[in-house]
């Protein structure tokens, strides 16, 4: 005798009954300690290899060090391509990874480079510092404190010890990682001198500079051993700040001269600075907290706030400490949101099932839902799936197709009750007759979200938890509709009125209409077939009207503004230039607070954002607004800012945070060829092209104007007459303009440098430059007598790809339209540029990473398409049957393109995720009413008869199931994320289901020609 579990179940209720209570309890637990994140993580297949060379030229850092990396680094596995940033003294390159490289094999790749750079180090120019890797760009920041002033006496040395204290108190949080402390400004000890004074005293600055390094040495002054103790001697003299400077005698032809006389000693900061903070208008210090792997992130967030609370009342009075990156509330806000809507989901589901089934009945099914989201959640606990967007809104989706097993199983009881069978025996009967087709069908669907689960790519890795959730959730479904739902059946299900029987219903006016129209399709099985066909074509037509995007933009309140000055423009000009809009912000009541990072980007506090690499002449400044309303408010008044002219010395962008793998301007399009000149040119006709294109707005290269600079002929025989080396020159000019490091200061846990440079009215005034002296054996000799100046441009930044030149020209998208669009219409524009020979032009930006996405999910079709296919001919061993139900599958694209055409929503990647899966969900409902039709003939029907009576029979749970997933997808439908996919699934299952039910009998007729 076969083996029925369903038989099984209600043969051992005690033991079922318990596993019922011990599945609720175990599912409870699990869903309390279920992480809890903003988005699920995925593998940033990048890292930043740096490198400084003080003196060079961009070109200079471009054939020395960034080719030399790059060739080294070119043999790497996995290497998709490098990106080289050169300027003068500095080059950074990002090393991108394939997007189809397993996150499993990332840690590898990266130690991989750690060695080869290793390896090339000592190979490297004498005075190149580094190069370096950081692997750690990818980490994210989701808590960070902003301290500032509010006492003008408080400086960056004590916002950053204040900072450092904070950040050994924040360590300690349960969930803490990383706690990093940025807009630190090294403290220096400048000693100005003027040349005139110095050459009067017949003292040189090398000579200064040697005194300082003699009296700051830390040198080993020996140790006695007393045959019982070893005693070590210290010598003490060591100079600990300006007064000890001061009075640093200075040797010179025989005499000591006090340093102090000599010279200015002042303490202060590096001038310029490299890098600062300033947050809402003030110089501030940065505190970033990361969390380690699978953290809860609300649970993380009160830890967090009990110690900064404590620490709030330790900190001095003068400085303020704001949160300005909370990451745990965003988390407590989205996952409440999506809690929210599963809730009002779940009644949607239960409602149906209570109207449609009636009481008794569909308490069987309401307890089915909570039951499978149990061991959801508990199968969800032991592969850490947090939850997080995604997660979250697979649970949703899933709300809909979880029932279906449930109505099925107890539909199929509830007949076999009211054809007099005992309980016992139909609750059994499930197993026998629908329990392998759900099976199946419960497969076929699940098989649907096989590309994004197992698509080799960031946006598969991003959005993959949709498979594994509903995955899990469909087969909990039907362990419960086999298992648990026959067993609370006999425990629930009413007892049938006496002389009632189950097929009467069948008789009704509704069913007599259905019946009519089930004939009447087979009877025109031609027309209805081709009409079906013809409206799937039409579908497929205006596919092309339906809007085009990649991933939506986030909903959170922060705007993200980058500011671009023209290469080579000072950080003093960029702090003007940031002034000038902080004036703008200041006061605006839709702003909560904005922070400004000038010559490096932030921290990276949100996944999906790239910060900026190092560069004087940029800032990024972030705020948040009071909220959606308030964003899109200030954003409005920012670009119309951006345009006015107001901030004329600088372009810069307003942009709102992005979902998904980050793509910066959604419109791009790089300019790639060995001759730069050619390259330019034919930038500028891109980016004319680019600014005619309609749709497109703000449109720009990412490279600025060549930047000034100054270039010292030298007189070759008068420097050798005076023993003077080009190197010499370069270093004493370095000296007096920028300053030189003598030595440093040791205090506390810092060094302090000490750097002499000349007094600002000699070092800082162009016209002067040939007044310098510069000091030989035949003593100070001016500038103008060895070198002859001359102005010129070179180009402040280089960037490559692959070692060859590039020039990206982008543009923003004007609001209403997306960025595949836009991006089409520029492109057939730009087909038509005559090209130069070794030129060519690549697209990128939200199209590049889409079409990314989509090869990647492409690669997973044939395995999909086998995987249904193969499933589907187990269960019916016929051909023209499973070739049948995947004719079905293409029936969902007919009401997603209407949907969306209706709600004027996009077709994105999330979009394209939702109709896929539609193709098994349909599918699902089709091999239920194939297999029927299957079982009817066993029974002994006609064709025909068994074609038009299963249709009539398995209408019902075909509409409820459908109807349920349908209302259940109604609250994402309003999601900005999920938004576009729920619309899919509505309009899709809509149309679909209404076609099951007159275009599978009309095809199945046609094939096995009922007469």
């Amino acid at each position: 005798m076969q083996f029925n579990l369903s038989a099984w179940a209600v043969a051992h209720r005690p033991l079922v009954g318990f596993l019922v209570v011990l599945l609720f309890a175990a599912g409870l637990l699990s869903y309390r300690q279920l992480g809890r994140n903003e988005d699920p993580a995925f593998t940033l297949k990048t890292l930043v290899v740096t490198a400084a060379w003080n003196g060079a030229t961009a070109a200079e850092m471009q054939d020395q060090v960034a080719e030399r990396i790059e060739r080294k680094l070119q043999d790497l596995a996995h290497l998709d391509h490098i990106v080289s940033f050169v300027q003068p003294g500095f080059a950074a390159l990002q090393i991108i990874f394939r997007d189809d490289t397993k996150p499993a094999d990332v840690p590898g790749l990266f130690y991989q480079t750690r060695k080869k750079i290793d390896d090339l180090r000592p190979s490297m120019p004498p005075g190149v510092n580094g190069p370096a890797v950081n692997d750690e760009y990818a980490d994210v920041y989701g808590a960070m404190f902003a301290l500032t002033a509010t006492d003008p006496s408080v400086g960056n040395a004590e916002l950053t010890r204040q900072a450092e204290r904070l950040r050994d108190r924040l360590l300690r949080v349960p969930g803490a990682e990383k706690v990093t402390v940025a807009g630190e400004i090294p403290r220096i000890m400048f000693v100005e001198f003027s040349q005139a004074r110095l050459a009067a005293l017949g003292v040189t600055a090398s000579q200064i500079a040697a005194s300082l390094a003699r009296q700051n040495d830390l040198a080993a002054a020996g140790m006695i051993e007393t045959g019982v103790t070893r005693v070590p001697i210290r010598v003490e003299g060591a100079i600990t700040g300006a007064a000890d400077l001061a009075d640093l005698p200075v040797a010179s032809d025989g005499r000591s001269l006090r340093l102090g006389d000599l010279a200015t000693i002042t303490p202060g900061y590096q001038d310029p600075p490299t890098a600062t903070i300033r947050h809402n208008g003030k110089p501030a210090v940065v505190i970033a907290v990361s969390t380690q792997p699978n953290t809860n992130g609300i649970h993380f967030g009160e830890a967090l706030d009990k110690v900064v609370a404590a620490a709030r009342a330790d900190i001095p009075a003068g400085i303020e400490m704001q949160q300005i990156a909370n990451q745990p509330e965003v988390i407590g806000e989205a996952v409440g949101e999506f809690l929210l809507k599963f809730v009002v989901a779940l009644g949607v589901v239960l409602l149906i099932s209570f109207a449609s089934l009636g009481f008794r009945t569909g308490i069987v099914v309401a307890l089915a839902v909570p039951l499978t989201l149990s061991v959801v959640f508990i199968v969800m606990n032991l592969m850490g799936i947090e939850l997080q967007r995604i997660s979250l809104g697979a649970l949703i989706l899933s709300l809909g197709l979880l029932v279906d097993d449930a109505i099925i199983s107890i539909e199929t009881m509830v007949v076999k009750l009211e054809e007099g069978w005992d309980r016992m025996r139909a609750a059994s009967f499930a197993w026998t007759s629908t329990a392998f087709p759900m099976l199946t069908g419960t497969l076929v669907t699940a098989a649907g979200f096989m590309p994004v689960g197992l698509a080799n790519s960031s946006t598969g890795e991003y959005a993959g938890g949709i498979f594994w959730v509903v995955e899990i959730a469909l087969l909990a479904s039907w362990v419960v509709a086999v298992v648990f739902t026959p067993y609370l059946g006999v425990l629930l299900l009413p007892t049938p009125k006496a002389g009632k029987h189950h097929d009467d219903i069948y008789h009704t006016g509704a069913y007599r209409g259905l019946r009519a129209l089930v004939e009447w399709c087979i009877g025109h099985r031609r027309l209805v077939v081709l009409g079906t066909v013809l409206l799937f074509l039409a579908a497929g037509g205006l596919m092309g009207a339906v809007k085009q995007q990649f991933f939506p933009n986030s909903s959170r309140p922060e705007l993200l503004i980058d500011l671009e000055l023209r290469q080579g423009a000072s950080i003093g000009a960029t702090t003007r230039a940031v002034e000038q809009i902080e004036r703008a912000l200041t006061g605006d009541a839709d702003i909560r607070w904005f922070t400004a990072y000038l010559g490096s980007g932030p921290p990276r506090f949100f996944l999906p954002f790239n910060p900026a690499l190092p560069n004087a002449a940029a800032a990024t400044i972030i705020m948040t607004t009071r909220d959606d309303a308030a964003r899109e408010r200030v954003r409005a008044r920012l670009i119309e800012l951006s345009r006015s002219g107001t901030v004329a010395e600088a372009r810069f962008r307003v942009s709102r945070l992005e979902l998904g793998p980050p793509v910066g301007f959604p419109v791009q399009f790089r300019v790639v060829g060995a001759d730069i000149n050619a390259v330019r040119r034919t930038a500028d006709q891109v980016l004319d092209t680019l600014r005619a294109t309609p749709g497109a707005r703000d449109a720009e290269l990412a490279w600025g104007t060549r930047a000034p600079s100054l270039r010292l002929e030298l007189d070759q025989a008068r420097i050798h007459q005076l023993g003077l080396t080009p190197g010499e020159i370069a270093q004493s000019l370095q000296a007096l303009v920028s300053g030189q490091v003598a030595t440093s200061l040791r205090q506390g846990t810092k060094l302090v440098d000490v750097v002499l440079r000349a007094v600002p009215a000699e070092r800082l005034d162009l016209a002067r430059l040939v007044e310098l002296s510069l000091p030989t054996a035949a003593g100070p000799v001016p500038l103008g007598q060895i070198a002859h100046v001359v102005a010129q441009s070179e180009e402040p930044i280089l960037w490559r790809r692959d070692r060859e030149p590039f020039l990206t020209a982008r543009a923003e998208v004007q609001d209403g339209l997306q960025a595949p669009d836009v991006t089409a219409a520029a492109l057939s524009r730009i087909a038509s540029i005559a090209l130069p020979d070794g030129v060519r032009i690549e697209t990128g930006g939200a199209a590049e990473e889409s079409g990314k996405a989509n090869e990647a999910l492409a690669a997973v079709f044939p395995l999909m398409i086998g995987t249904m296919t193969l499933l589907l001919m187990i269960q019916l061993q016929n051909l023209p049957r499973v070739l049948l139900v995947l004719a079905t599958a293409p029936l969902g694209l007919i009401g997603a393109v209407l949907a969306l055409l209706l709600t004027d929503q996009p077709f994105g990647f999330v979009a394209l995720l939702g109709l896929i899966a539609l193709a098994g969900m349909i599918m699902r409902n089709t091999v239920i009413l194939v297999d029927q039709v299957r079982q009817d003939l066993a029974d002994g029907r006609s064709l025909l008869a068994a074609i038009v009576e299963s249709t009539v029979r398995r209408a019902r749970p075909v509409v409820l199931t459908a109807l349920a997933a349908m209302l259940a997808f109604i609250p994402l439908s309003f999601n900005v994320f999920w938004g576009p996919m729920a619309l899919v699934m509505i309009g899709g299952l809509a149309v679909a289901t209404g076609l099951t039910l007159m275009f599978l009998p009309a095809l199945y007729a046609w094939v096995f020609r009922v007469t």
